[in-house]
């Protein structure tokens, strides 16, 4: 997108020839005819064709001059950011019954190209979570005599406690609120059913299953198997003003079940998931990501009889939960179970999914192994990649040398800041990166090395893409369409994928014009949070984040409510959202921590630096306006309540002065009768009541406010850190001016009901 700077001369050439014609009587009144084709009117044609030239070439100036200040700065053009997600994979043919484990970088057939980040095994086996759901208290009552039965039958001396065996994240769908799977459960355990593919005909079943766990334990290939397993906590929203940090990790216990002593019952075998953030990217369940589980030997993975008739004690005490589909139970081969590490004193982990054969993904291709030039020998020589926004910690560039093949070569930051030592950086093997534009820069000589002539420069790998294109709803990416197998001299077999959440994080490449409206900003923060409007602007600058609204207050604990306390900032920020209906906008937890560590980085060390949302008070309005004629009711009464809730967003455009409501600020009477007042077709507002949230009898209710000012009227006091929420608006027509604005919300008469008739449900006669 260009910039468009103010011209230094807007004349063209038809201004330059016009001013030149009008010359001629003062300078050779004697010309009296400068007709066209006049030998004396194309020499002036010829002059304005030549000072249009120039004054086209004198405009550039001020936008050369701005694009150089900005790489004087070091503030290229910000690359697009990708869109990321979990996606679950899957052999498309039920045939397939032997792991395959693919490189990474396997290509997500979708609508923007999508690629996994890192290496995944896909094993012949889906899974099925469930967990030990307690009968709710009537169905317990019920069945007391059942259970008292039960536990004679089994011999349990201690309290029974019944449970139904429950689905969890059904056909691979997210629970977007998520399940907490510890305090919601009688064992306090998630289960995983491992089940092999449905085999062709149900005789063939039991092969299959040994198939499918000979690929589970590793086959005869000596080394274990590796079960992906995909996690994603449901991140709960922080508490209000609740301190942002580090999540601690949930000690748990990942455990495959095997056969006990007597061949019915289940022992368990601890895995622990590889150690290392690439193969634990959850960082201890804090986080959506994939852990690798190594599995034992296909000997060792056991799954309990489900049929009480063979297995009486299927599903009880501490066995894996029943299952009476019998479809599901004969595809049976392993239970894989997750419960808290004993001693923790971990209560809750709420889940929105789980599931196998898991990967990430990212809205970005892999390039390899491509030449993109040859040196010419000369200084400060530009090569272009071949796309933009790339990836600079994945971009790998390698230059010939005589003799010795393709070389890598480092990215800096800055070939002028190489070394200290002049030898140093003359020898130094180095390129500087322009990751939006896809542009890579070798030295002088004086500032890193020049390739020598002649040399080819080539890609030996670099990922690329972004954009918010890629932010896209679950379901979307459907299959592998390109991978890479490990280790196996076989054909690549056809993948599904399976993706149960969107992908989020997308953000588009940043154009021109945004980033010469940072040079001011920059030249004021240096990237260094020091005053208020530092840390506004450097909140709304998040990357990957839609920052609707900022606000700063100096000196402001929030925890506490306690102002005036030295070395402290608190940063309240608001998701950008279109205007609407309540509830207003909150931001969840994850875009506070990103915006945190945005900040973070850029305090000085002795701040004490908070990230919160806001504390919205509720607020109801019950207004009664006269209309005028002319004006349909039902639609001046639906502008009137528009133009409330307009005013009291908490987002631009909302407010008197287009920025939202401002922080702190008191919501008078007075001020919303005016806003009211505005609206087309209203000649009069008759009333108007403000309704506060109050807890009476000990339920929530809608309360008015009383009218304690000098004048009578109501107002809704803010602290300085709140903003109001309207949650309820009720307007009506008092066309005589006499009934007012209704004094309660809960109890509002419907205006299309009959004055005498009273509705009654009434029983259909049916042939």
């Amino acid at each position: 997108m260009p910039i468009l700077p103010p011209r230094l001369d807007d004349r063209s050439f038809d201004d330059l020839l016009d001013d030149l014609l009008a010359r001629i009587p003062a300078h050779t009144p004697e010309w009296t005819n400068p007709r066209l084709g006049d030998p004396g009117r194309t020499l002036l044609e010829l002059f304005a064709w030549l000072g249009d030239a120039l004054l086209y070439r004198a405009n550039l100036i001020p936008e050369r001059q701005r694009l150089v200040f900005l790489k004087l700065l070091g503030q290229g053009l910000r690359p697009a950011q990708p869109a990321r997600g979990i996606v679950g994979l899957a052999f498309a043919q039920p045939t397939e019954l032997a792991g395959a484990t693919l490189a990474a970088g396997a290509r997500i057939k979708a609508p923007v190209p999508f690629e996994t980040l890192s290496e995944t095994t896909v094993l012949p086996v889906t899974a099925e979570a469930y967990y030990k759901r307690p009968l709710p208290e009537a169905d317990r009552l019920r069945m007391a005599e059942v259970l008292s039965g039960l536990q004679r039958v089994h011999g349990i001396a201690d309290e029974v406690s019944g449970y139904l065996s429950t689905a969890l994240f059904e056909g691979g769908q997210a629970a977007g609120a998520g399940v907490d799977v510890f305090a919601d459960s009688v064992d306090r355990a998630l289960w995983l059913a491992l089940l092999a593919p449905v085999a062709a005909q149900p005789e063939r079943q039991p092969a299959a299953n040994a198939a499918a766990r000979a690929a589970l334990g590793g086959g005869d290939s000596g080394a274990a198997a590796l079960l992906s397993v995909g996690v994603v906590p449901a991140i709960a929203a922080p508490a209000l003003f609740e301190e942002i940090g580090p999540r601690a990790r949930v000690p748990v216990l990942w455990e495959v079940v095997t056969a006990a002593a007597n061949g019915l019952d289940a022992d368990y075998l601890t895995v622990e998931p590889l150690p290392g953030d690439a193969y634990d990217t959850t960082a201890g369940l804090t986080r959506p990501g994939v852990l690798r589980l190594p599995m034992p030997d296909e000997s060792l993975i056991f799954a309990p009889v489900n049929d009480v008739g063979e297995n009486p004690r299927a599903g009880v005490a501490d066995n894996p939960p029943r299952i009476d589909d019998a479809e599901r139970a004969a595809r049976l081969v392993g239970w894989l179970r997750l419960r808290p590490r004993p001693g923790s004193g971990v209560g809750s982990l709420r889940l929105s999914w789980v599931g196998v054969n898991a990967v990430e993904v990212d809205q970005r291709v892999t390039i390899a192994g491509r030449v993109i030039g040859a040196s010419t020998g000369a200084a400060d020589q530009v090569f272009q990649l071949p796309a933009g926004s790339v990836d600079p910690a994945s971009l790998v560039l390698q230059v010939e040398a005589p003799g010795r093949g393709y070389q890598p070569w480092t990215r800096v930051d800055d070939l002028a800041a190489i070394s200290a030592d002049p030898a140093v950086a003359r020898e130094a093997p180095a390129f500087e990166l322009d990751a939006e534009a896809g542009i890579v820069r070798f030295g002088d000589g004086v500032r890193g090395r020049v390739p020598e002539r002649q040399m080819r420069i080539r890609l030996a790998s670099g990922r690329f893409g972004g954009g918010r294109a890629g932010n896209l709803p679950p379901g979307s990416l459907a299959e592998v369409s390109g991978a890479t197998l490990v280790g196996a001299a076989r054909p690549m077999p056809a993948i599904k994928a399976w993706q149960p959440l969107a992908t989020e994080g997308g953000e588009d490449a940043e154009t021109l014009a945004r980033a010469e409206q940072r040079i001011p900003a920059q030249l004021r923060h240096r990237e260094r949070a020091v005053t208020a409007e530092d840390y506004r602007r450097l909140a709304a600058e998040t990357p990957g984040t839609d920052v609707g609204r900022v606000e700063v207050l100096p000196r402001f604990k929030p925890r506490e409510r306690r102002p005036d306390v030295p070395g402290v900032v608190s940063v309240m920020v608001l998701p950008a959202r279109v205007p609407g209906k309540a509830p207003n906008p909150r931001p969840d937890r994850p875009f506070i921590e990103r915006v945190h560590a945005h900040l973070s980085a850029r305090t000085p060390l002795a701040t004490e630096l908070y990230v919160i949302g806001c504390e919205y008070v509720p607020l109801g309005i019950s207004v009664a306006v006269a209309i005028r004629d002319g004006f349909a009711r039902e639609a001046v009464l639906y502008e009137v309540g528009e133009a409330l809730r307009r005013l009291l967003w908490p987002l631009p455009p909302g407010g008197q002065a287009g920025a939202g409501w401002p922080l702190g600020r008191d919501v008078r009477e007075r001020e919303l009768e005016v806003e009211v007042s505005r609206v087309a077709g209203v000649a009069e507002v008759a009333g108007l009541n403000l309704f506060g949230r109050a807890t009476v009898d000990g339920r929530d209710r809608w309360s008015l406010l009383t009218r304690a000012t000098a004048d009578g009227t109501q107002t809704l006091e803010l602290a300085a850190w709140q903003l109001p929420e309207l949650l309820s608006v009720v307007a009506v027509d008092d066309a005589g001016g006499t009934a007012g604005a209704p004094a309660d919300l809960s109890a509002v008469p419907n205006p299309f009901a009959g004055d005498t008739a009273v509705a009654v449900p009434v029983v259909p006669e049916v042939c």
